[in-house]
């Protein structure tokens, strides 16, 4: 199973990208992983979300296979310490074939479809950030529950 990372845009920020290329350089040492990016809607900013949501689901549903199990990061998901997080990592790829995938959308969140096709939804706060620092996060806490499951120092309770 490969865990992949499906997101909107890319980051503009050059400290941000150092820090994505940095965790996900490191997770590579623990698991398949693969990251895609969609482009940009063009013309985005003059559609009505709803819309531009529409179009950057479908960008995003032609990257899932039908057996992938997919995580959208939404702020109304299931929040979990970086140890539960772990675990549900390993659980989840011990009881699914498929891969792994999460969903960071753009600005506006997911298309209906998307919310219909997502096997899970994943919190990593209550608070509002960017799409662009929330890869920076999301790549981080990948990699500590990666240390986490090898007993690899990292982590301090």
């Amino acid at each position: 199973m490969a865990i992949r990372l499906i997101e909107v845009g890319k980051t503009d920020a050059s400290y941000l990208i150092e820090a994505e290329t940095n965790y996900e350089q490191r997770l590579k040492h623990f698991v398949k992983f693969e990251r895609f990016t969609v482009q940009d809607i063009k013309n985005g900013g003059v559609l009505p979300r709803e819309i531009l949501k529409e179009k950057e689901g479908d960008s995003i549903l032609s990257k899932i296979n039908a057996s992938d199990y997919v995580v959208l990061l939404d702020e109304n998901g299931k929040e979990f310490t970086s140890r539960e997080f772990s675990s549900w990592i390993e659980r989840t790829q011990l009881h699914h074939s498929g891969n792994l995938v999460f969903v960071i959308g753009g600005a506006f969140g997911f298309s209906k479809q998307l919310y219909e096709r997502a096997n899970f939804n994943l919190s990593l706060s209550k608070m509002t950030f960017s799409h662009q620092m929330i890869r920076s996060f999301f790549l981080e806490q990948l990699y500590r529950s990666f240390t986490i499951l090898k007993g690899i120092k990292y982590h301090h309770d």
